[in-house]
């Protein structure tokens, strides 16, 4: 490609509503070009990097047996009611109206017209097992969308979908995919880690996210240095910091807290560790008979809530913060005071595992103005109902798996993939006949990559002060050839065509800057771009012989013999 033929507009400045790194360098890059909120029209630079993107996972869906197809992205209501989905999605899901005031819904995943494919095509278990997938542009009507490609409304996903005939084969199958996430994040050249994650609005039985490391990632992620776990920090494990109670060795008191409504504010007061410190939280769930239930999570004062967890405790699945107003008929007392002893109304007390193996702890009195210190289970209120990992972890908490502690580091979600067992398939009727001539619900899975959304990932992991720095698969070209004034020496021009022609040739994907620029201007739009690899022609350099290679990430560049050229870019693509 020449750069006089291809389209290349960068910016000195990104525009004032560009958030982050990689928007900001995609909008200057000329990569992307914002219509509306959350819409963008990917320009022929960035364009090219998304279809290397595909282009991998493509590849790597088609060795691991998946089967392409191509869904539509407008869908018939009727689909989305059959799994509940139409009324459980919420606002992301855009809906409209045709001609004939039939509902459709703006796809932002395909399960339901899958199944739809798949029930209507598989009948034996003799078909079995079969993988699907598409590459489509999908939709979600995110309340605020922002950070350009990392949370747009618009976006293009590879979602992928197997079916199989009983819960060994969907495992099997999941794990193929898992394999082949791997394998696609190592050829973009991309830092990654998959973790162990909660299904959330999908559903199934069991899912992994594939996460870009980034310091700017909405997402932490939990791992053990010293072994294989690795969770997001919804579906992590917080074991109890000390793995069992110590004896109580304090008297039961009632100090006066006045204006301490929070667990910092009395630790502060009464002289203690704010790991002494347990808060109460109350939550109200209305019952389908009719009536309230009042449940009461305890957890220690330094710890955070992990409401993904509290949705998956008994009992707790539909519940809500209380009301002030039922905080006083049930406690008789204002938020900031409650705590597990002579609660007013009866109260199922939840204790965090850490919680539960605390002595001598301070709590709220459930009275204004007071705390009880030296609390202790069993002696002075009881023991609680149930006990369950309630809290997000903290960094130097013991690793789950019992082979060290846990360490946590940010990350971007750009994959994730789920075991989903019969979820869909029972909702849709979707059977096939097994060996003995029965009819069977299918086991699915499902496994999706937002392939524009790697593109913001990837420069949030690799930028610098000048620009983006691509890795080489992704690269919107290889390499750039960068002739000092080709329009006015005949050695430099034609040593450029020479060495484009030879790059071509040896399937490089290679651009030749043939626009007249200054070398400030051309270096700089590089730079920005972020092209991996630059080779510098200059008369200077042919009376001696050489060409200049920099690394997009090298300090300086290294003089390369003419003759030897093609070969040490080759060397350098290669590794």
């Amino acid at each position: 490609m020449r750069a006089s033929r291809f389209f290349i507009s960068t910016l000195k400045e990104a525009p004032s509503d560009a958030e982050i790194v990689s928007h900001q360098l995609m909008m200057r890059a000329g990569m992307i070009k914002r219509l509306g909120s959350g819409i963008y029209t990917y320009m022929p630079m960035g364009l090219k990097i998304i279809r290397k993107v595909e282009a991998i996972v493509r590849e790597e869906m088609n060795q691991s047996n998946a089967i392409e197809l191509l869904m539509p992205l407008i869908q018939p209501a009727e689909l989305w009611q059959e799994t509940g989905r139409w009324d459980k999605m919420g606002a992301e899901l855009l809906r409209v109206k045709d001609r004939h005031g039939r509902e459709f819904a703006f796809q932002p995943t395909a399960e339901e017209v899958i199944t739809d494919v798949v029930r209507s095509e598989i009948k034996s278990y003799r078909q079995l097992p079969l993988n699907f997938y598409h590459i489509q542009t999908k939709f979600r009507d995110e309340r605020r969308p922002r950070f350009g490609l990392m949370r747009g409304r618009e976006f293009t996903m590879k979602d992928a979908y197997s079916f199989d005939r009983d819960l060994a084969g969907m495992q099997a199958s999941y794990q193929i995919m898992y394999d082949a996430y791997v394998r696609i994040f190592n050829r973009f050249g991309l830092k990654f880690r998959a973790v162990a994650a909660d299904n959330g609005a999908i559903g199934g039985t069991g899912s992994h996210e594939f996460h870009v490391i980034a310091s700017t990632g909405e997402d932490a992620l939990v791992y053990c240095p010293s072994s294989d776990y690795a969770a997001n920090m919804e579906a992590a494990e917080a074991l109890p910091v000390n793995p069992s109670r110590p004896a109580a060795s304090q008297a039961l008191s009632k100090p006066a807290t006045a204006g301490a409504t929070k667990c910092e504010q009395v630790a502060a007061q009464l002289g203690l560790p704010l790991s002494r410190t347990v808060k109460a939280l109350a939550l109200t769930v209305e019952k389908e008979e009719g009536g309230k239930a009042y449940f009461m999570l305890l957890l220690r004062g330094d710890h955070e809530l992990n409401e993904i967890k509290v949705g998956k405790v008994a009992g707790l699945a539909a519940h809500r913060f209380s009301t002030e107003q039922e905080i006083l008929e049930v406690y008789g007392s204002v938020p900031g005071y409650l705590g597990p002893i002579n609660t007013r109304l009866p109260v199922t007390v939840v204790a965090d595992r850490t919680v539960a193996n605390m002595a001598d702890f301070v709590c709220g009195a459930n009275e204004e103005g007071y705390h009880y210190a030296g609390a202790n289970w069993g002696r002075d209120c009881a023991e609680p109902a149930i006990v369950a990992d309630l809290r997000n972890v903290v960094e130097g908490d013991a690793s789950p798996d019992g082979k060290g502690v846990l360490a946590i580091e940010r990350g971007i979600e750009v994959g994730h993939v789920f075991q989903l067992g019969t979820a869909y398939s029972e909702a849709m009727k979707a059977t096939f006949l097994d060996e003995n001539g029965k009819p069977a619900p299918l086991q699915m899975g499902c496994y999706g990559i937002g392939i524009t959304r790697i593109l913001g990932a990837a420069i949030e992991q690799n930028y610098d002060d000048k620009g983006i720095i691509w890795p080489t698969a992704i690269a919107p070209f290889e390499l750039v050839l960068c002739p000092m004034g080709m329009d006015r020496s005949e050695a430099v021009k034609e040593a450029a065509e020479r060495l484009y022609a030879e790059a071509v040739a040896a399937g490089i994907d290679v651009i030749l800057d043939d626009r007249g620029h200054r070398p400030g201007q051309m270096f700089a739009d590089w730079e920005l771009i972020g092209v991996p690899h630059r080779v510098v022609i200059g008369d200077r350099g042919l009376k001696e012989g050489n060409l200049e290679y920099q690394g997009r990430r090298d300090s300086e560049a290294t003089a390369v013999p003419v003759a030897e050229a093609l070969a040490f870019i080759k060397g350098k693509l290669a590794r």
